[in-house]
């Protein structure tokens, strides 16, 4: 089980976003001979299902604890569902990476459904971790910001673990602030309630 003492972390500096479009292009070559031009970032289609759940079971599987759901992620089944259900919504999206035939990342949108507040939307990012700082993540926010303008929204937002350092400096990088600290706001399948860092980036 994790600990749930707290882990400092540095907040961001504002105006440091740096993953524009351009700065995605640099041919950089990785690990198996890939550069980041071979990356597709699309929308998920029903077909996309079983890679979407062989990448939440990978991700699950870290001892980390990144996801709250445990290893309890949906079936094929109902990623498909999901899938069909996102794509049939104005106010979500569901966008993957793909590398080569393989999906090696997600990033899920949702626009909050108060009237008050219909101009934020919510987003989380999932990549395997194999190809973690290697640009997809960063492309994956890009792509997020422009879907977020076309439906007309002023505000992405996210819960990060404080304990996930990696995460919350491409966040910075990409240009959200940190907007506080959530107490014991997430509980765990074992009962564990763990804190979490709200993160937010103003697109106007």
């Amino acid at each position: 089980m994790l600990a749930a003492a707290p882990v400092a972390w540095e907040r961001c500096r504002v105006g440091r976003a740096t993953h524009t479009q351009a700065a995605l292009s640099a041919p950089r070559r990785y690990a198996g001979g890939w550069t980041l031009s071979e990356v597709v970032v699309r929308s998920a289609v029903v077909a996309d299902a079983v890679g979407l759940v062989d990448l939440a079971a990978a991700v699950a599987s870290e001892p980390e604890g990144w996801l709250l759901a445990d290893g309890g992620w949906r079936t094929v089944w109902g990623e498909r569902r999901y899938i069909r259900t996102v794509i049939r919504h104005p106010d979500a999206a569901l966008l993957v990476a793909e590398l080569r035939g393989t999906i090696v990342g997600r990033l899920s949108l949702v626009r909050d459904p108060h009237p008050s507040s219909a101009h934020i939307a919510d987003i989380g990012l999932m990549v395997a971790s194999e190809h973690r700082r290697q640009g997809i993540g960063s492309a994956l926010l890009v792509a997020a910001e422009e879907w977020a303008r076309e439906a007309h929204i002023d505000k992405l937002e996210l819960h990060v673990f404080p304990y996930n350092l990696a995460a919350i400096a491409l966040y910075c990088k990409a240009g959200y602030e940190h907007e506080g600290v959530r107490r014991r706001h997430f509980r765990r399948a074992g009962g564990e309630l763990v804190d979490a860092v709200l993160m937010a980036r103003h697109l106007a």
